[in-house]
């Protein structure tokens, strides 16, 4: 992603970043400006002058020692507000471009994945304007600044100070950079596998317990913690060696700034050595964050590759085998039938990808869609917002959740805190369904709407589902992607993977 896009993405707020840079640029200044009159004041005070001369610069150093701290929280506040008002554009950009691409670009990806990309990764980018840009910006002027105040005193001082300066501004950061680039990388690829491996075992805790296998997915999140740790900390080397760097810089610089005093101090007055003397030490007070500054350029870039990846459809846009265009008519009953992997909810979202006269036509309801941390009747609204309480308690008993409902404190208000973690698995899944039932789209698809369910309630829900008028109205469309169809139902069915066949 290009710096134009990466610009483009986050939309930040020229005026406001401008007034942070103008802030931070006041607040590093007052501090080399306190530095010139403090000299200044030192030295005039050692050959003791009368008193009311040394008052100017008495009243000049406090002011300037107050007004550092009133526009260093002043450039914060800009700079703060920028980036949180970028951070919000991007992740409105985001979802409209996800909007906008084929739905199997983002799902194919895992949902861990997708919530460290479009949380991290927009984090990320959005701390290019705080960590990256104003420290970069701010130590160009301020740089510039310093080497104007010593140059008329001693060139030779101001040469010196100009190269150490582009050691600590320039050559520290592009060596912390390139040296960040790989660790980076490496430190984002485990991220992603940490927080995906936590999410598998926060969402199907039970199943995995039943399967035998929770242990050894906590054990993988642990590992990829651990490996991230490592990851961040070897990320963390070129970054001290970049601040060895700029130590060595300001070293080099007072030391080339006494030696030019030493040489001058025949015809220079105190007060102008004592400037060429303490000058060099905060003018390196605005390059010292430029190590970080530059890491953060690469942390920010793979975060934008990582969201353009995001929105960028496979390389590949071939369907795969029986995922071929499927036409409907209201009050058909289709079922999608293959193992796990095999494509079915490709099949699904290409079925709806060949409807899209009307976007109001045919609703997805994924297998793993969200439950919210609110109430039951909040959590069914999702699929219509008018629906009265007759028609959810209806929808509940249909997917068999009556039972359920009457032993809860507040029925329909009862808060599920938490949202998914509130319900068992198969009970996730009945609310997921009834929610399904309780909307007014002409075409349903339902993708894996009786898993976790035993075997009798799964085999009824499918029959009443595919059956014409049973649980769904006659004249509305129904497909269903599923493992398995009960014996003895009767429906056109199209078969992928392994048990693929001829549709009928």
């Amino acid at each position: 992603m290009s710096a134009r896009e990466v610009w483009g993405l986050l939309q930040p707020r020229i005026p406001r970043l401008l007034l942070a840079v103008l802030f931070g640029t006041l607040a590093l200044g007052s501090a080399l400006a306190l530095a010139t009159v403090a000299a200044w004041l030192i030295t005039r005070a050692w050959q003791m002058p009368p008193v009311l001369e040394l008052t100017v610069a008495v009243v000049a150093v406090r002011a300037l020692g107050i007004s550092r701290g009133v526009f260093s929280y002043c450039e914060r506040l800009a700079i703060h507000d920028t980036a949180l008002r970028a951070a919000g554009n991007t992740r409105v950009g985001l979802y409209r471009k996800l909007v906008e691409v084929p739905a199997e670009t983002a799902l194919r990806l895992h949902s861990g994945d997708l919530v460290a990309r479009v949380g991290a990764a927009v984090d990320d980018l959005a701390d290019v304007l705080v960590r990256a840009v104003l420290p970069m910006c701010v130590a160009a002027v301020l740089s510039t600044a310093a080497v104007a105040i010593i140059a008329p005193i001693s060139a030779g001082a101001a040469l010196i100070l100009a190269a150490c300066l582009v050691g600590s501004g320039v050559i520290a950061p592009y060596l912390a950079g390139r040296a960040a680039v790989a660790t980076e990388a490496l430190a984002a690829r485990h991220h992603s596998a940490r927080d995906t491996a936590t999410l598998l075992a926060l969402e199907h805790a039970a199943e995995l317990r039943v399967a035998g296998r929770l242990d050894q997915v906590i054990a993988e999140s642990e590992r990829e913690h651990r490996e991230l740790g490592q990851a961040q900390d070897r990320a963390a080397i070129p970054a001290a060696s970049a601040g060895a760097i700029s130590t060595a810089a300001v070293g080099i610089s007072v030391l080339g700034a006494v030696i030019a005093g030493i040489m001058i101090s025949g015809h220079t007055s105190p007060t102008s050595l004592a400037i060429l003397m303490l000058v060099p030490l905060s003018a390196f007070e605005a390059t010292a964050a430029l190590p970080g500054a530059a890491a953060q350029l690469v942390r920010s870039r793979i975060a934008a590759q990582r969201l353009a990846d995001l929105t960028t459809p496979a390389p590949s846009t071939r369907r795969r085998p029986g995922t071929e265009p499927v036409r409907l008519t209201p009050g058909d009953r289709l079922a999608v039938l293959g193992p796990s992997g095999c494509g079915k909810t490709t099949t699904l979202m290409a079925i709806a990808a060949d409807h899209p006269e009307n976007p109001l036509t045919a609703a997805f309801f994924a297998e793993d869609a969200h439950l919210f941390d609110t109430t039951v009747r909040d959590n069914l609204l999702v699929g219509r917002g008018d629906a009265t309480d007759d028609q959810l308690t209806a929808a509940l008993h249909d997917v068999g959740l009556g039972d359920w409902l009457a032993g809860l404190p507040d029925g329909l208000t009862t808060m599920l805190r938490g949202g998914a973690a509130a319900v068992s698995a198969g009970q996730r899944r009945r609310l997921l369904l009834a929610r399904a039932l309780i909307s007014d789209f002409p075409i349903l698809l339902l993708d894996e709407p009786t898993e976790h369910l035993d075997a009798a309630d799964s085999d009824r829900l499918l029959v009443e589902l595919l059956t014409p008028g049973s649980l769904i109205a006659a004249d509305r469309t129904v497909v269903v992607a599923t493992h398995h169809l009960p014996a003895g139902l009767d429906c056109r069915t199209i078969r992928l993977g392994s048990d693929r066949g001829p549709a009928r």
